[in-house]
């Protein structure tokens, strides 16, 4: 089922989405004070992101794994040799409650992703770590993921690649710096 270009006519079929340029005119019909430019850089950004989320989940779910799963294993990576974290601090980085953080841990754990053992140190601290096949996994998604990437940033030049990825990080810095609590989320999403 084809898609429209951002820039070209209404998709058919079920998508029925409409081009950018057809929901801009519509937003400044229901809202004259809309800035046109501004909306087309938001709406943009905010379909590439739905997009991009949809193919990064038929490539996790292709290795048998959730968005939710590559989630944690990417923040165990992200936390260095020997890929290991506490459930509370796991929590805290994903915006997840402990109890959904918990759940989450005990279905990787069963799928042999990761382990969960006491600290030898503090027989009251849990400690979540990475197995070999929860970062064979990782290391998959990442191949398939930096693919995806490759092939979705091919008509940009390398220097056109640097300028948008510099845009891109002073919009980022501003709602950060705006909305400071807005790294984590709403709701558990499991």
């Amino acid at each position: 089922m084809p898609n429209a270009s951002p820039e070209g006519p209404a998709a058919t079929g079920p998508t029925l989405e409409p081009s950018l340029d057809e929901q801009i005119a519509a937003y400044q019909r229901e809202y004259g004070d809309l800035d046109p430019q501004v909306e087309k850089v938001v709406s943009a950004l905010g379909r590439l992101n739905r997009r991009m989320n949809v193919a990064y989940g038929r490539q996790v779910a292709a290795l048998g794994i959730s968005n939710a799963e590559w989630e944690v294993l990417k923040s165990l990576v992200l936390a260095g040799a020997p890929y290991r974290m506490g459930p509370g601090e796991l929590a805290k980085r994903l915006g997840l409650t402990p109890a959904a953080m918990t759940h989450r841990i005990d279905r990787m754990a069963n799928e042999g992703l990761v382990t969960r053992d006491r600290d030898e140190n503090n027989r009251v601290r849990v400690i979540v770590e990475l197995t070999d096949e929860g970062r064979t996994k990782w290391l998959e998604a990442m191949r398939m993921a930096s693919s995806f990437e490759e092939d979705l940033l091919q008509d940009l030049s390398a220097d056109e690649r640097g300028v948008l990825g510099e845009l891109l990080i002073r919009v980022l810095r501003r709602v950060e710096h705006t909305q400071p609590d807005a790294g984590g989320r709403l709701t558990d999403l499991d």
